[in-house]
């Protein structure tokens, strides 16, 4: 398993909302503990033989994305906006099924009565409705992915 191979396994793990990840294969144990805020990595990979048999361990974190200056400006933005958030834990989907298109796109008008998405919690497929009235300004959650009660799921405009 090479570097690119573990950073995308940290990304992976960061965006599906597990809080931690343990991964063993012949040569190579590997751990993932995702927190609110930092991703930490412990790898631990065994010598080849012939060379000494101690372990080999690296921290990976995980740089940050934006400065602090554009940071504060996307929060300064973003507070004006009203968040949609999930009811409930389960897996987010912007589709009533596979084959139709999205409930609501970026730029759509809504009213607190329209369907946004669909929350799928043990088999039951809830509809989550805006609950606002406004325009989608941002899509937060990818579609299929596990959501938590209280996550932001998509931005709306009020003005």
């Amino acid at each position: 398993m090479d570097l690119k191979d573990i950073q995308n396994l940290i990304k992976f793990v960061a965006k599906s909302g597990a809080s931690e990840v343990k991964l063993e294969m012949e040569d190579i144990k590997i751990t993932i503990k995702t927190g609110s805020e930092k991703t930490e990595t412990t790898i631990l990979q065994q010598a080849p033989m012939g060379m000494s048999q101690m372990p080999m361990a690296a921290q990976v974190p995980q740089a940050p994305v934006q400065s602090e200056v554009s940071a504060d400006t996307a929060k300064a933005e973003e507070s004006k906006f009203i968040e949609i958030t999930s009811p409930i834990i389960g897996t987010f989907y912007r589709k009533p099924s596979p084959d139709k298109d999205v409930f609501v796109e970026v730029g759509d008008t809504v009213n607190p009565n329209t369907v946004v998405c669909m929350v799928e919690a043990m088999k039951l497929f809830n509809e989550i409705e805006a609950e606002v009235t406004g325009k989608i300004v941002k899509v937060l959650v990818e579609d299929g992915t596990p959501v938590e009660f209280g996550q932001p799921l998509f931005l709306v405009d009020p003005s």
